[in-house]
């Protein structure tokens, strides 16, 4: 499917656009806590290492979700590559605002009926999926979008954390660019496989250390984001 515009793409990509992203640090609150993000550069090894594991993953489930595969085969294949119930959690809370978002954005019947069987939310990467097709854009766009944000998020609540030079953490996402583009290539590829081969096709990597920092940053009395 070749998309007529790209525009639809910098609204889903825009911080601005209201589905909830500002709240949640992608782990990386719980990183600044535990001392493994300090600096610049131990945010740039952060962001790398997440965006090849649960960037990947993510992008894979939106790029398939684009690409026309049943969203809630998919949202089942979100969970079970989710370990954390923390971070399970998260994810449909981003899903039910992405939902809303987009259906305001993109009127689409496949947006109605994934909030009807999922009113609790659906993950978040298989919405917006889901939201690009209704958009009219690629696999491979819904997979730039998700595993752009899945660096930029962290990028921005570093920058409230610790204070950080946002010109310097801006540089992190610049240099990151090329990882990016591998990411989204190769989770749209592996939706392509989805297709024919079923949903085991997809990513499954993952960040365990990630994942346990997830359910102890879920139960702190006080935090600035939401995961």
């Amino acid at each position: 499917m070749a998309a007529s515009s790209l525009a639809p793409l910098l609204v889903l990509a825009d911080g601005r656009f209201p589905a909830g992203g500002h709240a949640h640090s992608g782990g990386a609150e719980a990183a600044v806590a535990a001392g493994r993000i300090r600096d610049v550069p131990s945010l740039e090894a952060f962001c790398r290492g997440r965006l090849h594991t649960a960037g990947l993953t993510s992008a894979g489930l939106a790029a398939a979700a684009a690409a026309g595969l049943d969203p809630l085969l998919l949202d089942e294949a979100a969970d079970a590559r989710t370990p954390s119930a923390a971070l399970r959690a998260a994810a449909r809370r981003l899903g039910r605002q992405m939902t809303r978002a987009a259906r305001a954005a993109w009127p689409s019947a496949a947006l109605d009926s994934l909030a009807a069987a999922r009113p609790r939310g659906a993950h978040q990467p298989v919405v917006l999926g889901v939201a690009a097709r209704a958009a009219g854009l690629r696999p491979t766009d819904a997979a730039y979008a998700v595993a752009y944000e899945s660096v930029s998020g962290p990028v921005t609540a570093v920058v409230r954390l610790l204070g950080l030079d946002p010109f310097e953490a801006t540089g992190v996402l610049a240099r990151l660019a090329p990882d990016v583009d591998a990411v989204a290539l190769a989770a749209a590829d592996a939706a392509v496989r989805a297709l024919v081969e079923g949903v085991e096709a997809l990513p499954a990597a993952s960040g365990p250390l990630s994942d346990v920092m997830a359910e102890g940053h879920a139960g702190w009395p006080v935090r600035l984001f939401a995961s």
